[in-house]
């Protein structure tokens, strides 16, 4: 019943936009109607709670859902129309000269990389994009406290040398990102470079990741991998010291290489 109800909830959202304006001229008065409906809901339980629902699915979509699995469909479908409708009203805008300065990414909502044309996840095929010289810098920091930060610089961590077990650890996570990162490609790296850096002011070490490849597709990922990985072994080897080490800044500070052009953090 769980399962039902939260894709019901997920559904009650999907409807509302719809009556809101997403393809459907729904009035006023029937909004409110709708709404009203919606939190009666809440206090039906079993069947009954969703019949209810399925009735409102008749009145809006023509049709009720043979089961709650269908709400994964119909969800992704929803969100790819709404993104082609907005994409739609920017194209047929005047998208002139004007306009040259809008990140490309507000107006190619349907552009989506990791997005097939039905709206589910998918890996993106390369096989038609040329090989070129890759790289990508990525950085992070661990903020460790004062006593955590003391035993790190004068290596007296008991589990050992921090710094260069957590040099090691980023370059593993580098290679090892198509791995953890579902829709990742394995890319053979060229080459991994982590640096580690004691941040006295801060009582913080400071993590910079290079990872370089010759081949169709970015190594963005490869190098922010790297810097959370290393940030995690850091984290690991002290934990036992404060229970108060923060990860943060995690970033990603230059590409260079691919269709795309080379991109710098201002």
């Amino acid at each position: 019943m769980l399962t039902v109800r939260r894709a019901v909830i997920e559904g009650r959202a999907l409807l509302s936009r719809r009556l809101a304006g997403f393809g459907n001229e729904s009035t006023s008065h029937e909004i409110r109607s709708f709404s009203q409906n919606l939190r009666s809901f809440s206090r039906k339980s079993g069947d009954d709670f969703v019949d209810d629902f399925n009735k409102e699915l008749e009145v809006v979509f023509g049709r009720s859902l043979d089961s709650p699995s269908q709400w994964g469909e119909l969800v992704a479908s929803e969100n790819l129309n709404a993104g082609l409708s907005m994409h739609r009203q920017f194209s047929d805008d005047d998208l002139s000269s004007e306009s040259s300065n809008l990140d490309e990414g507000v107006f190619r909502l349907n552009a989506l990389t990791h997005v097939d044309g039905s709206g589910k996840a998918s890996m993106v095929n390369v096989v038609e994009k040329q090989d070129t010289k890759r790289v990508a810098v990525a950085s992070g920091k661990v903020f460790l406290g004062p006593t955590a930060f003391q035993l790190v610089a004068e290596n007296n961590i008991a589990k050992g040398d921090v710094l260069t077990v957590a040099k090691i650890a980023g370059i593993q996570g580098a290679k090892q990102t198509s791995s953890l990162i579902p829709l990742c490609h394995n890319i053979l790296l060229s080459g991994v470079d982590v640096s580690l850096t004691l941040n006295e002011p801060l009582h913080a070490v400071d993590i910079r990741a290079e990872a370089t490849a010759a081949g169709p597709t970015g190594v963005e990922m490869e190098a922010l991998t790297a810097v959370s990985v290393a940030s995690l072994t850091v984290y690991d080897m002290c934990k036992a010291v404060s229970k108060n080490i923060r990860i943060g800044n995690v970033q990603l500070e230059s590409k260079t290489g691919g269709k795309s052009g080379d991109w710098y953090r201002d």
